[in-house]
């Protein structure tokens, strides 16, 4: 993982804090230990270890993490989160992951955006069952 930091919405943050400090293994370790991240305006006392709460301004804050780090900030699920940093040009890169299934339902990643967001394909490849990983940067 070549990522320095993690950030997260507060759903899935609570998604994720019960159950990765109980997971063992490299990855695991790695994503237990890096910093984390949450946005949250209730968010009281964060059980695991290494989380900030950030309770301003998302965008002040986002922007200030991405000063902060040389490395990546990434965001894993989070929606609501992805789509403000999508607006406001705080996302550099996307990566995407393609399953076979048709849901039928759930929160979209692209929501309505002000302007047309162009981003140019930098890898792509299927693993397991037919999972498609693709790897887009903005386009400035």
């Amino acid at each position: 993982m070549a990522s320095d930091a993690l950030l997260l919405g507060r759903i899935t943050y609570d998604g994720f804090a019960p159950v990765w400090p109980h997971l063992e293994g490299e990855f695991a370790d790695k994503f237990n230990s890096m910093p984390k991240y949450v946005v949250s305006s209730t968010l009281e006392n964060p059980g695991w270890n290494n989380t900030t709460v950030l309770r301003g301004d998302v965008v002040e804050e986002v922007t200030k993490l991405k000063q902060r780090y040389e490395g990546d900030v990434v965001v894993h699920g989070s929606p609501q989160l992805a789509q403000t940093l999508i607006e406001h040009d705080l996302v550099d890169a996307f990566h995407l992951q393609v399953y076979p299934v048709i849901v039928g339902a759930g929160k979209r990643l692209f929501a309505e955006t002000s302007a047309t967001k162009r981003l140019r394909l930098v890898e792509a490849k299927t693993v397991g069952d037919g999972v498609h990983i693709l790897i887009y940067e903005k386009v400035a």
